[in-house]
């Protein structure tokens, strides 16, 4: 008797514990050929990822954990998967990586190597890098 418990309900894409809102234009962008890779992006947090994975109904990686500050996967790690082709897209959190995270923190090193090696693309107000897209160098 009584509605059931549960984990709350509603809440738009984007509402999801200040995860990014995400507009159709990135939709697109991230549905792109998304079979062709094992994750479609990635991006700092699990907010964030889930905020695109929910929006896409595809697999984006969620580096640094629940909130961007675990080191997994390490910059080694991450780098073979570029390598291998297994992320199509690097989601820009803008803020140097990791919510508050530290200069010296894995999600930075990694969102360091990106800005410095592939193209961005910008969406809206979103920023991408393509991992299949290496800047001139």
């Amino acid at each position: 008797a009584g509605d059931g418990g549960g984990m709350g309900g509603g809440g738009g894409v984007g509402g999801l514990l200040n995860g990014a809102s995400v507009s159709a234009e990135a939709k697109k962008l991230l549905k792109a050929d998304a079979d062709d890779y094992t994750w479609a992006a990635a991006a700092i947090g699990a907010q964030n990822a889930a905020s695109y994975q929910l929006a896409t109904d595809e697999s984006v990686m969620a580096i640094g954990g629940f909130n961007g500050t675990d080191p997994s996967p390490t910059l080694a790690q991450f780098k073979e998967y570029v390598t291998d082709g297994k992320i199509h897209y690097f989601i820009s959190s803008g803020s140097g990586g990791g919510m508050g995270g530290s200069s010296s923190g894995t999600s930075s090193q990694i969102t360091s190597w990106v800005e410095a090696n592939f193209k961005k693309v910008t969406v809206g107000s979103a920023t991408f890098y393509d991992l299949t897209q290496k800047t001139s160098g």
